[in-house]
This record gives C-alpha cells, sequence and structure tokens, in this order.
C-alpha cells in the first residue's frame, strides 16, 4: 500500500498517527517490537466495526424469530425475552442497547432455544436472509451496508503488517454467518458466546446450551486467550463492556460515537470507557472528527 492509501479514510492528526506509531513499532527492531506469532488484533463488533443503534443488528435478528414463536406458544409471554416483547418493555431494550449481562444473558439463552436442532448451513442462510432484507430504520440501508469503512482499512494495515485480525461478539455464530463477506474475517476468527454443537446421525447441529460465559467484561479477555492462547496486542472497541479486552492489549483503540449527522450520537453504555480511556492513554477515535467517511 501506497502512504496515501493506508488508512485513507482517517484524517491526518494524533489518532491516526497513533495507530501508525504503534503497527511501526512492533513490525520494527527496538523496544516495542512484538513477535510476529504475538501479533493478535481483536475487535469488538456491534458499534466498532458496524452501527449497533437503535440496538445491536443481531438482537433484531432475534427478536423477529422470538415474535413468531410467543405467537405459536403463548406460554412464553411469561419470561423474558418474550416478555419484554410483548409489553414492548422500553427498559429492558435499553439494557440490551448498552449490552448489561443479564438482559444479554436471557437473549442468547432465546438464541439457543429458538435455532437447537438446525445445522449450521440452514442457520447461516437465515442470517443471510436477514441481511439482505432488513434495514436500520433511521439510516433506511440494509446492516451489512453499515460496516465502517474506516475499519476495514485497519484491518488492512495490520494484516500487511503480520497480525491475525479476530472479531470478538456476544453472538458468535451469527456473526460468523457474515463476517466473510462483510469484514473480510474468516469463521473461525470469530470469537465468543455461542451455543454448543452435538454430533448425532452424521450431523452437526445447534443445542439448547450455550457453550462458556457472557462474552462481555471479563468474557472477552477470557474468550480470545482460551481461543488463541494470547491476549491481543492490539484491541479495539467502543463500550463499557469492552473495558476489560481493551486493558490487556498493550495498544487500545475506543471508537466515539459523537457524529450525529452521518450516524448516531450517544455516550450511554460507555461512560466508563472514556474515564478509562483519559486515565490510561488509550487512543479515542472521534467519528466525526477522525474519520472522512463512515461507510
Amino acid at each position: 500500500m501506497t502512504e496515501q492509501q493506508v488508512l485513507a479514510s482517517w484524517n491526518e492528526g494524533p489518532v491516526r498517527q497513533a495507530v501508525l506509531d504503534y503497527v511501526h513499532g512492533a513490525t520494527a527492531p527496538g523496544a516495542a517490537f512484538v513477535e510476529p506469532a504475538d501479533r493478535i488484533a481483536t475487535f469488538d463488533n456491534d458499534g466498532t466495526l458496524w452501527v449497533e443503534q437503535p440496538m445491536p443488528p443481531q438482537f433484531d435478528f432475534v427478536f423477529r424469530a422470538g415474535e413468531e414463536e410467543v405467537k405459536a406458544d403463548l406460554s412464553l409471554a411469561a419470561r423474558q425475552p418474550y416478555k419484554a416483547l410483548v409489553e414492548r418493555d422500553q427498559g429492558f431494550f435499553e439494557g440490551l442497547a448498552t449490552q448489561d449481562p443479564e438482559a444479554v444473558a436471557t437473549l442468547l439463552e432465546a438464541f439457543a432455544r429458538s435455532w437447537a436442532g438446525t445445522t449450521p448451513e440452514e442457520f447461516d442462510a437465515q442470517v443471510r436472509e436477514w441481511t439482505t432484507t432488513v434495514r436500520d430504520p433511521r439510516l433506511s440501508v440494509p446492516y451489512v451496508e453499515l460496516v465502517y469503512r474506516p475499519m476495514l482499512e485497519l484491518f488492512d494495515l495490520l494484516r500487511a503488517n503480520g497480525f491475525r485480525v479476530f472479531v470478538c461478539s456476544g453472538g458468535r455464530d451469527f456473526t460468523r454467518a457474515s463476517a466473510e463477506d462483510t469484514w473480510g474475517i474468516l469463521k473461525e476468527n470469530v470469537i465468543g458466546s455461542a451455543a454448543s454443537y452435538a454430533f448425532t446421525d452424521g450431523r452437526i447441529v445447534r443445542t439448547r446450551e450455550i457453550l462458556g460465559g457472557l462474552d462481555l467484561g471479563p468474557g472477552k479477555p477470557e474468550h480470545i486467550f482460551a481461543h488463541t492462547g494470547r491476549l491481543p496486542a492490539f484491541a479495539g472497541g467502543n463500550t463499557d463492556v469492552d473495558i476489560e479486552m481493551l486493558r490487556s492489549a498493550a495498544f487500545a483503540l475506543l471508537v466515539r460515537h459523537d457524529d450525529d449527522q452521518r450516524e448516531y450520537a450517544y455516550t450511554k453504555g460507555a461512560e466508563a470507557s472514556l474515564a478509562t480511556a483519559k486515565e490510561l492513554g488509550w487512543t479515542v477515535v472521534s467519528m466525526k472528527n477522525d474519520w472522512t467517511t463512515l461507510f
């Protein structure tokens, strides 16, 4: 890549330069050099790689299935997250938007239940259909068109310098279904909470059990280490549930949503991460000021 092609959608300034300086130091002889095997870069998904408002896209996917399930079995309306769907419980939805662990846990349990017994191919087909038909309610385009171009350019820069890039998601299998087409990330490089699988009658199928703990807070570096055997050298996130992953990395990049014209402006669910960034000297990306193009 030429100098102009590197991080082309990033404005010249201290944020872009900090990223370039870290990558140069990690790959050039010297005190900051990172051994090739340790060049692990991990990124949160919702709000870091694509839009997460008014709620993370995978929650929309689960809710649509949940609404159909409640119609078929009214007894489900007595428990979460189905109860919140029936009652239009905004408090519960806000908890999901800020990735409250208790709210997310109930959603993941429903996720596992709804698709228990399906094969990976069947599940992937449903996700792909959703990605081509469902649109962001404000921006009116499919969610797969709301991927942040500057982050894709960052992926290119990291891979060109020997980093292996991973996405750390609260819904691993949902993210895997579109990761290769959307971010150029292989399925096996998507880490996170997921249903367990059983090999039955010659087929791999999803079960109702959740594999491992929640991929939130400390669960992020725990999942990363379990998957790679290493903690990240470079990590990117945008909310409070990413703090532990960012703390575990040598270089931490925090995305700040402050562009209400091209996307959304909000700090709810990110107050602690922004304070920690200031305390620890993390690099904070202003969508409004640091990115010339969002999508």
